[in-house]
């Protein structure tokens, strides 16, 4: 049974998401071994510089991430992610007027990110880490809660599912349920499937298929497939070629009910939504 979606905002910190249309959520990854953009905004003026071009393209989010998440990524320290992740919320907050998202599973980091101007917490782990869904509690901010088993560095070692939509929801709801329970109300979470995370290719593309099954929750929706390797596979490319690909999984998403795109090609996915809102707003 599907819940009608009527959440038409999202409280993000001391800002408010507007959900009556989709979102584009710059990717800005201030790691040396993301699998895509590894190193490339390490420097504070450099990420800054980039968030920014990333706003003017029409980004409403910047998704700041100090721990790479690809698979066979090394976790990183506490105090090692602290100071990549810190100092770039700050500029951001001082400089641009824009939700900042942190994708962490750390609690210290979910703290320090909330007094430092963060909006939202985007945790691939789901606030399973020990600490981190009191963190979460504690700080108010939005929560976007992602499938994955296990752990970036084995998730990819044969993931198995009987039925992926139905065991991807069954984990998303039981998560929803927990947060709840702790005090984070479910006008503040939204949810990622986690394309990639413990899943391959089929797995990937069946629950993309049937993405709408998501709605049943009746909350938000984050899809996260940018130049990410079930593009490649599908269309034989490597990831400096996966753009095209990648904008027609943002225009079904949007199709199927997606409410935030997570991208690093901000420019031509903003083009992309906002062609399907031209068409829709048509007679």
């Amino acid at each position: 049974m599907i819940v009608q979606q009527n959440q038409t905002r999202l409280p993000c910190g001391n800002r408010v998401l507007d959900l009556s249309r989709p979102h584009v959520m710059g990717i800005l990854n201030v790691t040396p071994d993301s699998f895509s953009d590894g190193g490339r905004f390490n420097a504070l003026d450099d990420a800054l510089r980039h968030a920014e071009a990333m706003v003017v393209a029409g980004a409403t989010l910047i998704d700041v991430g100090g721990e790479s998440t690809r698979p066979g990524a090394a976790v990183v320290s506490v105090d090692e992610e602290l100071d990549r992740v810190i100092p770039v919320v700050q500029a951001i907050a001082a400089e641009l007027d824009v939700i900042i998202s942190v994708d962490t599973s750390t609690p210290q980091v979910m703290r320090e990110s909330a007094q430092q101007g963060a909006g939202l917490i985007n945790d691939v782990r789901s606030l399973s880490r020990e600490g981190a869904l009191q963190a979460a509690a504690d700080s108010g901010l939005a929560v976007c809660l992602m499938h994955m088993r296990g752990e970036p560095a084995t998730m990819q070692d044969r993931p198995a599912y009987g039925d992926v939509v139905e065991e991807v929801c069954d984990y998303l709801g039981a998560r929803v349920a927990l947060c709840e329970a702790a005090g984070i109300g479910r006008e503040k979470l939204l949810l990622d499937p986690g394309f990639g995370f413990a899943k391959n290719l089929a797995h990937n593309l069946s629950l993309f298929k049937h993405l709408d099954a998501l709605l049943r929750f009746g909350l938000p929706l984050l899809v996260g497939v940018s130049r990410k390797s079930m593009i490649g596979q599908a269309l034989g490319c490597g990831v400096e070629d996966r753009l095209y690909g990648g904008l027609a999984l943002a225009a079904l998403a949007v199709a199927k009910g997606a409410h935030i795109l997570r991208v690093h090609d901000v420019a031509e996915t903003v083009d992309v939504v906002r062609m399907i809102a031209a068409v829709e707003a048509a007679e």
